[in-house]
């Protein structure tokens, strides 16, 4: 294995891990805390999902510099633009919906769930899932 592609595989299983903690653990459990109200909630959320989403941007572009420069088979390079191009419509398209609907529950507008979040989340899914077999082909070869 190259150390790119060492690099690559890295980055994958961290990124991976950061997607596992924060989308599926603290995102959902925060909301079971004592005295959490929604308002809370959604301040917390929107502080950690957006280091997250700095976090991750920055950790699709070494994995992109990783797998041009080490020059992966076919299979791993479409997997690993397929979570790239996954977090890319996460930022561009879902998450500005998102945010100016939690700017209005902040400001204490009533608003009805957002369509926006359950499409956040299955491409969270999604993304979990391109990640697991980004890393198991770069660990594979």
């Amino acid at each position: 294995m190259t150390v790119a592609m060492a690099v690559a595989t890295a980055v994958t299983f961290v990124w991976l891990g950061m997607v596992l903690a924060i989308s599926f653990l603290e995102a959902p459990l925060k909301f079971r805390a004592p005295d959490v109200t929604l308002r809370i909630g959604l301040g917390i959320g929107r502080l950690v999902f957006r280091a997250l989403n700095i976090v991750e941007s920055m950790l699709a572009v070494m994995l992109v510099i990783a797998v041009v420069l080490g020059e992966p088979p076919t299979r791993i390079v479409v997997v690993a633009v397929g979570v790239v191009a996954i977090l890319s419509v996460q930022l561009a398209a879902i998450r500005p919906r998102l945010t100016r609907r939690s700017d209005r529950v902040l400001s204490g507008e009533e608003t009805p769930r957002s369509h926006a979040h359950y499409a956040y989340i299955a491409l969270e899914v999604a993304k979990v899932g391109a990640l697991m077999v980004t890393g198991v082909l770069l660990l594979t070869g």
